[in-house]
């Protein structure tokens, strides 16, 4: 696939990263009170207060994704046996990688799922230059294989805090779609598109839709 060379400038140039840097110091200074709280309330529970995991990115190079921990201790195992013994939700997760009725997840990970909260820490990592602020949302090597003929154009971005996904369904839409979505981005990314994403995406954030 031949990569829109409009886009492609945009994606590597100072602009974008100028606009990473400013946003990802004003969302550390504006959330650090609530990131301080969030990480007090897990540490008062006695387990690990952040998921951290190898993510793919620029060029194919991998980096760790950090979140606030949302899922119980021993989450892989748990989502193992409920899929062994529900058919439903094993063709959601096929079809998404998600479940809407996760029981991996405690309360308090939930509202931090649904505010979007437990993605706090990511704000370093687009500081750091792993991630940008907008963005195809970060994905494990085994993920990767689904994007099949548009693994070039998710490898040609820096993964986002929020993408097109997050503000056009987010869990409600098919894993494909998103994939066609993270292609248009990287053929289409502008100065103009990333603004109007980071708009919507507060308000997406403020009406939790899609979000679970």
């Amino acid at each position: 696939m031949k990569l829109n060379k409009r886009g492609g400038a945009y994606l590597s140039s100072k602009r974008k990263r100028a606009l990473d840097l400013m946003g990802g110091a004003l969302g550390v200074g504006v959330f650090f009170p609530v990131f301080c709280g969030l990480y007090a309330f897990r540490r008062l529970q006695n387990e690990p207060v952040f998921f951290m995991q190898e993510r793919i990115g620029l060029g194919g190079k991998a980096f760790i994704c950090p979140k606030f921990r949302s899922m119980t201790v021993g989450a892989d195992g748990i989502l193992q046996d409920y899929l062994k013994e529900n058919e439903e939700a094993r063709a959601e997760w096929n079809e998404t990688q998600k479940l809407k009725d996760d029981p991996r997840i405690d309360s308090f990970g939930l509202f931090i799922r649904k505010t979007s909260l437990d993605e706090l820490p990511q704000f370093f990592v687009v500081i750091s230059g792993a991630m940008s602020l907008v963005g195809p949302r970060p994905v494990t090597d085994c993920e990767l294989i689904k994007y099949k003929r548009s693994v070039r154009a998710y490898r040609s971005c820096r993964p986002g805090l929020t993408g097109i996904w997050q503000v056009s369904g987010r869990n409600d839409v098919s894993y494909q779609r998103r994939v066609a979505m993270d292609r248009y981005y990287s053929m289409n990314a502008s100065a103009g598109l990333d603004l109007y994403i980071l708009l919507k995406t507060v308000f997406i954030i403020l009406t939790r839709k899609g979000a679970y």
